[in-house]
């Protein structure tokens, strides 16, 4: 892992570059699988299940009762942890509710903003080597608090061609009754245009691969809403000398080994702290299980030395982390000079992790440098706020001049005449 020291600034935009890879032939690839998803429906998510996930299917929609039967599965241990980090995510989210907003601007002029939820989402979550049993949660419990009508769920399906247990388990606690076994690409695309078995949601949440997230990217532009744009995971650490390099070193491997493209930064201020978090890097990934993943991408990390604490926030903010951990003297005083982060975590025993899992934020972040634009999710994704406006006679005369005015500044001699057809109507009432 490369060690750079204090780096002029206008050599920084090279440092924020994130895991780059082929999208041409991902973006060719995810193009032919939306395509044959449309055309051939049902046929094509058994059809890729077989050819991309090695499993013959008996059903695409997972019975009530082989759901009820893979939950059972779960241990009374993971259950018990499940439970706990549903508690916390459920009161966070429910912390978030918006409130009906109804005023009057100036007299005579009512507006109302009112919350409604969307009427049906969709989940993805991943399978793989690691299924995250976490983003049902995640995902499951706002949308739930919410009140979308409906959530559906997509996930790959097992070795055994059914629903992963704990996957199950946990959209049981969401409230979420419908499962379907579809990954990847044809996951997406069978949620954006509804299949005979799938139905077609208003909105689709959750990470993925390269080939979910160009899908989500390429199905977004006239088919479906999504969460956010999102990439690999990723994690920048602030560190001075009231750090713990062990913790610092864990933190970077938690992140690594979520797969070769994740990437994770130091950023402190001491050659000889940097020099220690890189033994403990090398030391702890002997032992890690995902070595092999881990390896790849602390291959592709780097450690930041500088001496400027206003530099390391600037850094911090240019780069954008979808995580951003801060184990700094001033930490409360440094995080509140962040703009771009999608999470913060503060302190030595803040683990990303916590963040992952239980303490009650929510995971599902903007990665790739999106937290300059974007939020994490959270209630107010699984919401549209309409706005009303009711005008009184009186309203609509103290408004018409402006109206009228600006409308026709802008050419639209339509918008004036809508408002002096009223005032014609009225004048005598609002003369007297």
């Amino acid at each position: 892992m490369e060690i750079i020291f204090n780096p002029p600034r206008g050599e920084w935009e090279k440092y924020f570059s994130r895991a780059g890879h082929d999208d041409q032939t991902i973006a060719a690839a995810v193009a032919r699988i939306v395509a044959r998803v449309r055309e051939e429906d049902d046929d094509a998510l058994t059809a890729l299940a077989e050819s991309i996930d090695g499993v013959k299917l008996d059903y695409i929609e997972v019975p009530q009762a082989v759901m009820r039967q893979a939950a059972a599965k779960v241990s009374a241990e993971l259950k018990g942890y499940l439970e706990t980090a549903a508690g916390n995510i459920r009161r966070f989210h429910e912390a978030q509710r918006s409130a009906t907003i109804d005023m009057e601007t100036m007299p005579g002029v009512r507006c109302v903003r009112r919350v409604v939820a969307i009427d049906r989402v969709g989940i993805y979550v991943p399978g793989g080597t690691a299924p995250l049993v976490s983003t049902v949660l995640m995902l499951g419990i706002p949308a739930r608090i919410a009140g979308c009508r409906e959530t559906i769920l997509c996930t790959p399906p097992s070795r055994g061609g059914t629903v992963v247990p704990e996957i199950a388990y946990a959209a049981n606690l969401c409230g979420i009754e419908r499962i379907f076994l579809a990954g990847g690409a044809q996951a997406i695309a069978a949620m954006a245009y509804g299949t005979r078995t799938v139905p077609k949601v208003d909105k689709i949440f959750g990470p993925g691969n390269r080939y979910v997230t160009k899908a989500k990217q390429l199905l977004s532009v006239s088919e479906v809403a999504i969460d956010m744009p999102a990439g690999p995971s990723e994690v920048m650490i602030l560190a001075d000398g009231t750090a713990v390099p062990e913790f610092t070193a864990a933190d970077m491997l938690s992140q690594a080994e979520h797969g070769p493209d994740s990437q994770a930064m130091l950023v402190c201020n001491s050659l000889a702290f940097a020099e220690q978090v890189r033994r403990q890097v090398d030391k702890q990934l002997e032992n890690l299980p995902r070595r092999e993943q881990a390896a790849a991408s602390v291959a592709r990390s780097r450690i930041l030395v500088m001496d400027n604490v206003d530099e390391m926030i600037d850094l911090a903010n240019g780069y954008a982390a979808e995580h951003l951990i801060i184990c700094m003297e001033e930490a409360w005083e440094v995080a509140r000079r962040i703009t771009c982060a999608g999470s913060i975590f503060i302190g030595n025993y803040s683990p990303e992790s916590a963040g992952d899992y239980t303490s009650g934020t929510n995971h599902t972040l903007p990665t790739s440098g999106w937290a300059r634009a974007y939020s994490g999710v959270n209630l107010d994704s699984f919401t549209k706020k309409i706005t009303l406006q009711e005008l009184t006679p009186e309203g609509l005369a103290a408004l018409a001049p402006a109206v009228a005015g600006i409308a026709r500044a802008e050419g639209l001699e339509g918008h004036a005449r809508a408002v002096e057809v009223r005032m014609a109507a009225i004048s005598p009432r609002t003369t007297e």
